[in-house]
């Protein structure tokens, strides 16, 4: 039986979504009961009652006015976490795919390891044509991590407060980028196997073309290429600088 985690009055769960009021109800009450604490939805400029239905979920709502994509949705969580309070922060998808019950392990593995950021993962999920991808990935930057595009996590305190300056703004998406920001920094990262499903509906944005994967792929190289063979920095300590 996984552990249950104690009521944290300072651990927030952050669901960035975009387009999914079929799934976010029901994923907000299986968080909310499985994390024990609260959940906050990130609405990234949906348009199909996303916020009201994780409302009717007993979610905070945030709704941003301007697409800003899953990581600047999550980043805007994590933004939300440390002005008010919490150090640290859950994310899961709202498609569905990610089983809330796997949060308690999740949980439990960061602060038993002491990881600043621990991610589930389910490599068997991936097509071939990911496998290579993130083979590829891999290759170019040296990072160890088995599934490089999982959005289920937990960022302790250090990995939010890098996570929430304005340098991580300038990432495109959540993965490579932010698993090399936060090696740079000299954070560590932990990975806990996690069940998943497919989407409850709707289809990966990432993924939804063949135009979109070749823009994916360049885009992350270059960032891949841009990042890889910078100086590595101290671990974060200090506060963020002010945002807006």
């Amino acid at each position: 039986m996984a552990p249950t985690p104690s009521p944290a009055a300072r651990r927030l769960v952050v669901i960035p979504a975009r387009d999914e009021a079929p799934t976010v109800e029901g994923l907000v009450r299986g968080a909310a009961r499985s994390a024990c604490c609260e959940v906050l939805v990130v609405s990234d400029a949906s348009s199909d009652g996303t916020a009201a239905a994780a409302r009717r979920g007993g979610a905070r709502v945030i709704e941003l006015p301007l697409q800003l994509g899953a990581w600047g949705a999550t980043q805007a969580g994590l933004r939300y976490a440390l002005r008010h309070g919490f150090d640290t922060v859950v994310t899961l998808d709202a498609d569905g795919q990610h089983d809330p019950a796997c949060l308690p392990q999740l949980v439990a593995t960061q602060a038993r390891t002491g990881a600043d950021v621990a991610i589930g993962t389910y490599p068997e999920r991936l097509s071939r044509a990911k496998r290579l991808a993130w083979r590829w990935f891999r290759a170019l930057t040296g990072l160890a991590i088995e599934d490089l595009t999982s959005g289920l996590r937990v960022y302790g305190p250090r990995a939010v407060r890098l996570l929430a300056r304005s340098e991580a703004t300038l990432l495109d998406y959540q993965d490579v980028g932010v698993l090399l920001m936060l090696r740079r920094h000299g954070l560590r990262v932990a990975e806990v196997p996690a069940t998943m499903y497919p989407r409850g509906a709707g289809h990966s944005r990432v993924f939804a073309s063949w135009l979109v994967v070749a823009r994916y792929m360049a885009q992350t190289t270059v960032l891949c290429l841009a990042r890889v063979g910078h100086p590595r920095l101290p671990p974060v300590d200090a506060a963020p600088e002010a945002t807006p």
